[in-house]
């Protein structure tokens, strides 16, 4: 039952995305011929920002780099994970947080799937793609990065002393998180509402894995 309430702000999260989803795909939807006719919501509000800023490749090919980030994190506790079952010789005696970690990695990756194949818009035009038109909503980049670094600091909390090398390691999370969700937007190759939806759902996630992982427990380990 504390598992549960310490899961709610996450459910929260998780409907409040669900219901912004329904008015991406409803509320001041118009056609785009370029890329979106069939149309794309909040379409004022999303030309308008995608216009403010300039298509930067510099920019994107950053956050395509800080992308592979998100596996090289993923394989690290997935090694975590592998090396306390061979050690302890039991599934079961896998630290919970660890297994409700892969957990959530399933779940944010059938996420990716879904939208790609769900295809609720098309990313904007930039000078530099060249293909078909790819699926937009949500952006994947913001959701994986900001799921991964922000449980990777909660793991990181639990894990490590408290001291400048656990702090300097936190900040470095966050920030590339705030890079990736900043410069997947001003670089042009995502809506705004794209970035939001992503930034919800990755929320929505994180939340949901801190209630189940530590039942709203602090995860700090002090010494």
């Amino acid at each position: 039952m504390k598992k549960l309430r310490a899961a709610l702000p996450g459910i929260v999260l998780l409907v409040a995305f669900a219901v912004f989803t329904v008015l991406v795909c409803t509320v001041g939807r118009e056609p785009v011929p370029a890329n979106n006719p069939d149309g794309l919501g909040f379409a004022k509000l999303n030309r308008a920002v995608n216009e403010f800023f300039t298509p930067n490749r510099t920019v994107y090919n950053i956050t395509e780099i800080l992308g592979y980030l998100t596996w090289c994190v993923v394989a690290f506790f997935g090694l975590l994970g592998l090396s306390q079952l061979i050690g302890r010789k039991s599934l079961l005696k896998v630290d919970s947080d660890i297994l409700l970690l892969g957990g959530g990695y399933a779940v944010m990756l059938a996420g990716y799937v879904l939208f790609e194949k769900v295809i609720l818009n098309y990313r904007p035009e930039y000078p530099w793609h060249t293909g078909a038109p790819e699926a937009s909503y949500p952006s994947s980049h913001t959701l994986m990065l900001v799921f991964v670094m922000v449980t990777a600091v909660m793991q990181i909390r639990r894990r490590m002393k408290a001291g400048a090398l656990r702090t300097t390691a936190v900040i470095a999370c966050l920030a590339v998180a705030a890079v990736v969700v900043i410069g997947r937007l001003v670089c042009g190759v995502h809506w705004f509402t794209d970035i939001i939806g992503g930034v919800l759902l990755a929320s929505a996630l994180s939340a949901l894995y801190y209630g189940l992982a530590f039942g709203g427990a602090s995860d700090e380990k002090k010494d």
